[in-house]
């Protein structure tokens, strides 16, 4: 007599977003509501336009696909930031406090608290990541401060 027992089949891996209540409509309300502000930003809108061209839509579904890989842990997303974004020369500190402050004024207008937290600490970390590989690749120092590329 056979007394294995198959292990049962694995859970599928719950994001952090599943708890605060993030879903996919809110990522692509919120990535599509964000970008609509980036483009007009008289800091950003020039690098963003002037990087992504005529390719906005491309953009828009990769970021869905991104944060959703992020919050969700879909796995959707395929690709590189770092290089991305090291290839823009002008990218500096004061770009990413200007990039965080629309981004939290867009999640805390769009989400419910916990879900507006939750994006808010991911882009942070997700800032702060992107700027020390950044510096790392241009030979220069990061700064370590902990409110470095926070809007003050």
């Amino acid at each position: 007599m056979n007394t294995y027992d198959p292990l049962p089949a694995a859970k599928p891996r719950l994001g952090p977003g599943v708890g605060a209540g993030v879903t996919e409509p809110m990522i692509h309300e919120v990535i599509h509501a964000f970008y609509r502000n980036i483009r007009t930003d008289p800091a950003l809108g020039p690098i963003f336009n002037r990087v992504i061209g005529d390719d906005w839509d491309a953009h828009l579904a990769k970021m869905c696909d991104f944060w959703s890989s992020v919050l969700l842990m879909s796995g959707r997303f395929k690709g590189s930031p770092m290089v991305a974004h090291a290839r823009i020369a002008d990218l500096r500190p004061t770009h990413f406090a200007r990039w965080l402050h629309l981004f939290r004024q867009t999640v805390e207008r769009l989400c419910p608290p916990d879900a507006a937290a939750l994006f808010v600490e991911k882009s942070e970390m997700i800032a702060q990541s992107l700027q020390m590989g950044i510096a790392a690749s241009r030979g220069e120092a990061p700064s370590m401060h902990p409110t470095a590329g926070r809007p003050v």
